[in-house]
């Protein structure tokens, strides 16, 4: 069986050593020195928590401080995250058939694979899954998650280089709709979140999924390389404007030291995680949970 906070661990090792430290020593001590205090400032910008978050964190912490200096630092570190990351966690409801998931993101992202992670984890569920690939930009990208799907047994609607890929996704919905399956995942072609034409086309596909049905598609999430740190964030609010994301998944956390990305973009888009990308294996993409991810960072042995 998998066990998600045993993965999450390892995989902010380099994360939680970036912090752990100057939070135990700062506790520690008798008293705390500004230099303490701007060792874990610092401590916390090279995890790429982010501005806004480093400063909410020291605040916090400061002020839990002055008022009881016999809490342990991990535990005060750990309260403060567990603020932050309030309502953090994606929770799918699949009452409506098929659940029509769109994955955006830029170039290298990993959103092709993470399709196919996704299938294999609902296909897992026992959910009928149809996955449609709309990146008509490169015909690798077509190729690719073809081969995925001969590989999970599932069907995949495709199209040639160069096709409408608004069109497509109307195909792939139709499909979804009449082959009665519970889920519709939909692989887009990565590009640059600063650039209005593609993302023009992204609203156009919006547009033409919602004349299949009006509430399709019902999750917009963006795929984002959680060890890019800071920079996660800036595509986000872009892509966010663009096209109304619905929530995160953030890929590539294993073994990166930038793994306060996550609470960077939740605090700045308040989108709820859905999933977090743990390794390269089927099973190393997994529903994010804040008591797992948390208790990660501070080094607790338990995921409660």
């Amino acid at each position: 069986m998998f066990d998600f906070f045993k993965k999450i661990k390892e995989s902010l090792t380099r994360t939680r050593e970036k912090i752990q430290e100057s939070v135990i020593n700062l506790f520690s001590k008798s008293s705390i020195s500004a230099e303490d205090w701007d060792q874990l400032e610092a401590d916390l910008y090279h995890a790429d928590f982010g501005p806004q978050v480093v400063e909410f964190i020291l605040e916090r912490m400061r002020s839990i401080a002055k008022a009881d200096r016999k809490l342990e630092g991990t535990k005060v570190l750990r309260q403060v995250l567990l603020e932050l990351l309030q309502g953090a966690e994606g929770r799918l409801d699949e009452t409506s058939k098929p659940q029509v998931a769109l994955l955006l993101g830029v170039n290298g992202a990993g959103k092709t694979t993470t399709v196919a992670k996704l299938a294999h984890q609902f296909q897992q569920q026992g959910s009928k899954v149809l996955l449609g690939s709309c990146d008509t930009f490169r015909a690798a990208a077509d190729q690719q998650l073809k081969r995925w799907a001969e590989r999970l047994h599932l069907d995949c609607v495709g199209s040639h280089q160069g096709a409408d890929a608004a069109a497509v996704g109307f195909d792939v919905c139709q499909a979804g709709i009449h082959r009665q399956c519970d889920w519709v995942l939909i692989d887009t072609a990565g590009r640059l979140h600063n650039k209005s034409n593609l993302m023009d086309e992204l609203k156009k596909m919006l547009r033409v999924l919602k004349k299949c049905n009006e509430n399709f598609p019902q999750h917009r999430w963006l795929v984002v390389d959680g060890s890019l740190g800071t920079n996660s964030i800036a595509q986000a609010k872009l892509f966010h404007e663009a096209v109304g994301l619905t929530g995160i998944i953030v890929t590539k956390l294993d073994g990166t030291s930038k793994g306060g990305t996550l609470v960077g973009i939740y605090h700045t888009l308040h989108l709820p995680i859905y999933f977090v990308g743990l390794g390269e294996g089927p099973d190393d993409l997994q529903l994010f949970s804040t008591q797992a991810y948390v208790n990660a960072i501070v080094g607790t042995d338990s995921e409660k």
